[in-house]
Order: structure tokens, then C-alpha cells, then sequence
């Protein structure tokens, strides 16, 4: 066979190993000569190793593209032995080294016989390798024997898995306690909360009717004061157009210059949901080759996990089987996954979720026009099924305004930024500083934001939008709802366990924020019922006790808080569909009461369960909507908002 004729120009960066594993490729018929061009022409423009692009393209498999590089080099080929056995290591050799350093240099070495170690590499700069290893074991030769980065990442969870499941569980609350979950309600909480209780049982019976009325006009200015400041920050919002990360910063990043991007995305028992998540992540706008996409799942959930196999998805996809353990939560599955990152930035998404393809792109301009501080970038949800039925109407309503004027206002404002649970965007060597996620919080993503704050770095919003499927079920959005608030005001109890403290370290305007966002929506949401009941005793009987608690000026700020406040939270929540254009929301919106009753009786599920079961993870279903995310995408409904 003649030596092929590719156009090597601007590959200086070829190894000459790199070089002859093509040549080999193709001398073999592994490889057709267009496609050994068109990597090689990758190559040139992204500074990426060919095994990456070639695995990634779908164009050589790992094994064939490891069993090939040994031949030519002349190095043993491990892959095939792995697991068999033939296959010897020594784990306690092994656990010398930082499995992190390991996952990201895609090497591990088995043992060491005298003065020589042998290493298992996916890997071909041997140079860079040896250093690694001299670095813990000082003037021994290396052996490289090859594999894949499969074959790695597999030693690795398998030498490391019990620290690495301890760290995962435990890391946090062993190293910084005061920001666990783990302990839902400290003492010093129980005694203030008691006796606050007593208090109040004093006051009723010293004083039964003034308490009463008391108690309704500080429920009614706590409801003044929240819709005003939702109100402020959705002007803020809306003002906030100087984005993070412009069109124009964005089209002027090469390729070349984007870093590895890693993707966690756990997956707990959603086989059916496994085809639309590759779907979706293919779509995204950056080199593939440079994606690190890690699907975690449990170790029993087998029907996921052969759904998973049998995708055969491309070589960025590595698939991370959790252990089994409690708390069986989706941030101790994100903390086991986070070992296993190789990027400069991380994020979630969640199995059902749709991002915009260039995404991942925004968030790397808004990290590189941030200062050193900015930890995290949130991109905005939204629903996908927003016209499927009532329920799926008012969560876009609702997702709509918090994301798109919400959040935004606080940015602008420099305040706290409770996360959303997906598409958050992070320096993965900041997050593993921060103590990653929390496994005991359910809502993780709220308090990893709010201790974001408390620990002097801050989070941003870009906009950007990832489309997911809204609950269509009441049940399922009950149990869902539920585990938020209860994941609300887990967080609140957390940050609140020495309120001076936090005062102190973030400063009044963002301790008064925090306290507002955190545990003023889940006090509002079990206040509510209250209210109403008021307001239908008095509606349907009038009876003479009513007037003794609304007389004077406490009627007109009840009214004033009932009239007023419902009617502008019901004005913002126009706004944001206004901005997307999404016209036929509108008149749904008036229904927001509706909407609310759902979310008190949500709110009361998650405070029993907060106090019988407060690690219970509400499983969410996904998969039940008939409609066709990827066929939406690509028309008007869902236009992102500029």
C-alpha cells in the first residue's frame, strides 16, 4: 500500500508516536484517508491528541486506537487482559498516588518490581508520565504499558472507591460541620425555637385578641415587604442586558483556546430518558474532543445502566457506577463523580435536559471576563412542554420569572444567588475548595450557592437557557415541590445555626437577602393557609371575632397586602413571558392562586418530612410528557430570551 498523502502542515504538535499510530490506521484500513484528514485538519485548529478526536468522531475505537500506538511503539497492550486473570497490581502500591492527578493524566501505575514501575497509560507522552511518577516514587524507570481512558477510569474507582465514597458522604461534614445537613437542627435552634414557642403561648393568653391582631399585621408586612423586594429585583432584572458573556465575546474564542469541559449528569432510574439526554448533548457547540461527559449511576440500577451500554455513545461519554450507600442522593453522586472530572470547568445537567449548543461556550467567556471571585455562572431553565397541560403552564410561568428576572435582579445587585439544580457552571478547582455539594441538603444547589457567598466568592447568571420537561403529573410535582421547600429550609437552618456569624461575613444587605429568598419563601408558602382561611371565615360568615383582629388600620394593611400583593406578584410573573414572547401563557397567569394553594400543600409535606425523614430523596419521574423536546427546539416557542 503507497503511504497515504495527508496534508501534515501545522501539525507540528503531532507526536512522532501520534504520527506513526496514524500512518498505521491507515495501512491497516482502519481509518479511511478522508477521515485521517479531517482529524489531522481537527488537529491543526483545536491542539487536541488525535485518540481523543479519532474516539470521539466515532471514527476509531479506544481499543482499536490503544492496541494500535503499542504495536507501533513497540509497548505492551494492556486493555484486553484488564479484569482477567492475568491481570496483576498491587491496589496498595496504587493508593500512593492522587487518583485525581490519575484521571486527569489518564495513567495508573500497577507495582513496583525493584527500581521499576509499571504504568498503565491511555496516554503517549511518556516524558510527562515519568515525571508524575518519580514524583511520588524519586529515580525509578517506567514502564508504559498501553490501555484505554476506560481502562483507567475503572482501575481508579475501583482502587480508590472507599475514600473516594467516604469523601463524597462524609468530606464536608468532617471538615466543615457548621455547613452540613447532616445535623438538621442544632440545640442551641431547638431552645431558641421552644422559646420562642413559649413566648408566643404567654402573649395569648396575657393578651389573647392583641397577640392575634399582632400576629396579622407582621404576617401582612412580611408579605408587603417580599413582594416589593421581588419587585425591586425584578426591575433590577430586567436591567441587567451588560450579560456576562456577549455574542461578540463569544464568537471570538477559538477552539483552540477552549479548555476540557466535564459534564456530570446523574441518572437514577431513568432508562427511557437515556436516548434524548445523547441527543441533546450532541448537539452541543464545542469540540467534541474536548467534552468530558460522565453518566453516573447507581450500582443496583441495572435497567439504566444497560440502557446506557446499549446507546453506545461516543468515546467523551464515561460511564461512573456510584457504590451503593446512603444518603442515595444526587449530590453524593455528583461529589463521587467530581474524582473523576478531567476539565478546567464542570457542570450539571440533568438526564431530561435540552441546553442551548452554545452554552458551554458562554459560561467560558463569563469565567474569562470574570474576576478571580466569580466561582459560578447559572444558566436559566425552562420547560419545553409549557402548552402540554395546566400544570406544565404554571411551572413555565414560574421558571420563566425566576430565571429570567429573579435571578438576574440579583446578579445586578450583587446579592446571594440560590442555584437551580441543573446547568450551573462552575471552576471545578474553586468547587473542590468550596467542599463541593452537600449529600445531606436536597436542594444542594441553593445552599452550595448561598455558602458560595458566605465564603467570599461569587456566582453569576448568563443567559443562556436549558429546556426540560415540566412535571405534568400532581403527584409527581407534589413530591418534587416537596423535597425544594424541605431542601429550603434544611438550607435556611444550616446558615442560620449562628445568624451573627453569617451577618458578619456577608454583610446586612445580603444577609437580610438570603433570609428573605431562603426562608421567606418556604414561610410564606405555610403561612398562606392561614391567611385564607381568614379570608373565607370572614367571606362566608363574618362573624363579630373577625372584626376584633381586622379593626382600624389593621384591616387596610391586610387588604393592602391581599389586593396589592397578589395582584403585582401576578403582574411580575407576566413579565418574563412577555420577554420570551410566549403570549399564550398570559392569561394563566391570574390563576397563580391556584398555583400557590399547590405549593403550601408541598410545603407542609416537606416540613413533616423534615422532621421524620429529612434525607428522603423525593424521586421525581421523567419521561411521561408526549411531547417531542428536539422537534420544539427548532422552532419559535421556545426562543430564548435575548
Amino acid at each position: 500500500m503507497n503511504k497515504p498523502d495527508l496534508k501534515l502542515d501545522g501539525s507540528e504538535t503531532l507526536t512522532d508516536d501520534e504520527k506513526q499510530a496514524l500512518f498505521h490506521l491507515l495501512e491497516t484500513e482502519k481509518i479511511t484517508e478522508g477521515r485521517a484528514q479531517e482529524a489531522l485538519d481537527i488537529h491543526r485548529q483545536h491542539r487536541t491528541p488525535l485518540r481523543d478526536i479519532l474516539g470521539s468522531m466515532g471514527y476509531v475505537s479506544q481499543k482499536d486506537y490503544a492496541a494500535n500506538l503499542a504495536e507501533v511503539t513497540q509497548t505492551g497492550y494492556m486493555s484486553e487482559l484488564i479484569g482477567s486473570e492475568f491481570f496483576d497490581y498491587e491496589p496498595a502500591f496504587v493508593r500512593q498516588f492522587d487518583p485525581a492527578v490519575l484521571v486527569r493524566f489518564l495513567f495508573c501505575p500497577l507495582k513496583q518490581i525493584g527500581d521499576t514501575v509499571i504504568v498503565l497509560s491511555a496516554d503517549s507522552n511518556e516524558f510527562r508520565i515519568i515525571q508524575l511518577v518519580q514524583e511520588v516514587v524519586p529515580g525509578v524507570e517506567v514502564v508504559t504499558l498501553m490501555g484505554t481512558e476506560i481502562n483507567v477510569t475503572r482501575l481508579v474507582s475501583s482502587v480508590f472507591q472507599e475514600s473516594l465514597l467516604h469523601n463524597a458522604i462524609n468530606a464536608l461534614r468532617e471538615k466543615h460541620p457548621e455547613y452540613s445537613a447532616a445535623r438538621v437542627v442544632t440545640n442551641g435552634q431547638k431552645l431558641l425555637f421552644a422559646g420562642i414557642l413559649i413566648a408566643y403561648l404567654i402573649a395569648l393568653v396575657i393578651n389573647f385578641w392583641g397577640t392575634l391582631v399582632t400576629s396579622v399585621v407582621v404576617i401582612s408586612l412580611v408579605y408587603v415587604a417580599s413582594i416589593f423586594y421581588k419587585l425591586l429585583l425584578s426591575i433590577a432584572g430586567s436591567l441587567n442586558r451588560d450579560s456576562r458573556a456577549t455574542g461578540t465575546q463569544v464568537k471570538a474564542i477559538h477552539d483552540a483556546d477552549l479548555p476540557i469541559y466535564s459534564i456530570l449528569v446523574p441518572v437514577y432510574k431513568e432508562p427511557e430518558v437515556v436516548p434524548r439526554l445523547l441527543r441533546a448533548l450532541s448537539r452541543i457547540d464545542y469540540p467534541r474532543e474536548k467534552l468530558d461527559v460522565l453518566l453516573l449511576m447507581e450500582e443496583d440500577d441495572h435497567e439504566t445502566v444497560a440502557k446506557a451500554k446499549e446507546a453506545q455513545p461516543p468515546s467523551f461519554f464515561r460511564f461512573i457506577v456510584v457504590p451503593p450507600s446512603q444518603p442515595r442522593t444526587k449530590p453524593k453522586a455528583c461529589n463521587y463523580g467530581l474524582n473523576f472530572c478531567r476539565g478546567k470547568y464542570v457542570t450539571i445537567f440533568d438526564a431530561e435536559d435540552i441546553p442551548e449548543p452554545d452554552q458551554l461556550k458562554k459560561a467560558v467567556a463569563a469565567f474569562a471576563h470574570g474576576d478571580d471571585s466569580l466561582i459560578c455562572v447559572q444558566a436559566a431553565l425552562n420547560y419545553f412542554n409549557s402548552q402540554e397541560n395546566y400544570l406544565t403552564r404554571m411551572f413555565t410561568l414560574e421558571y420563566t420569572y425566576w430565571f429570567d428576572s429573579l435571578l438576574p435582579g440579583l446578579d445586578r445587585l450583587r446579592l446571594p444567588i440560590p442555584l437551580g439544580g441543573t446547568s450551573n457552571h462552575f471552576k471545578l478547582d474553586k468547587l473542590r475548595q468550596l467542599g463541593a455539594w452537600d449529600p445531606f441538603n436536597v436542594t444542594e444547589d441553593a445552599d452550595l450557592g448561598i455558602r458560595a457567598s458566605t465564603s467570599g466568592f461569587t456566582v453569576g447568571v448568563i443567559r443562556s437557557t436549558t429546556y426540560e420537561e415540566a412535571n405534568k403529573a400532581t403527584i409527581n410535582w407534589l413530591r418534587q415541590r416537596s423535597r425544594w421547600i424541605k431542601g429550603y429550609m434544611q438550607t435556611w437552618l444550616v446558615h442560620n445555626r449562628q445568624p451573627l456569624r453569617l451577618l458578619r461575613a456577608i454583610g446586612l444587605k445580603n444577609w437580610l437577602s438570603y433570609n428573605f429568598f431562603i426562608g421567606g419563601t418556604a414561610a410564606i408558602f405555610l403561612l398562606n393557609p392561614i391567611m385564607w382561611i381568614l379570608f373565607v371565615i370572614w367571606l362566608a360568615f363574618d362573624p363579630a371575632w373577625i372584626e376584633q383582629i381586622f379593626q382600624g388600620w389593621v384591616w387596610y394593611i391586610a387588604v393592602f397586602s391581599l389586593v396589592v400583593g397578589n395582584g403585582l406578584a401576578i403582574l411580575l410573573n407576566m413579565i418574563g413571558i412577555l420577554q420570551r414572547r410566549n403570549y399564550r401563557l398570559l392569561p394563566f397567569a391570574l390563576t397563580n392562586p391556584a398555583y400557590w394553594f399547590l405549593h403550601s400543600i408541598a410545603a407542609y409535606i416537606g416540613l413533616w418530612q423534615l422532621i421524620t425523614n429529612p434525607y428522603y430523596w423525593e424521586k421525581t419521574n421523567h419521561g411521561l410528557t408526549t411531547v417531542d423536546p428536539h422537534h420544539l427546539f427548532e422552532g419559535q416557542e421556545i426562543a430564548a430570551a435575548d
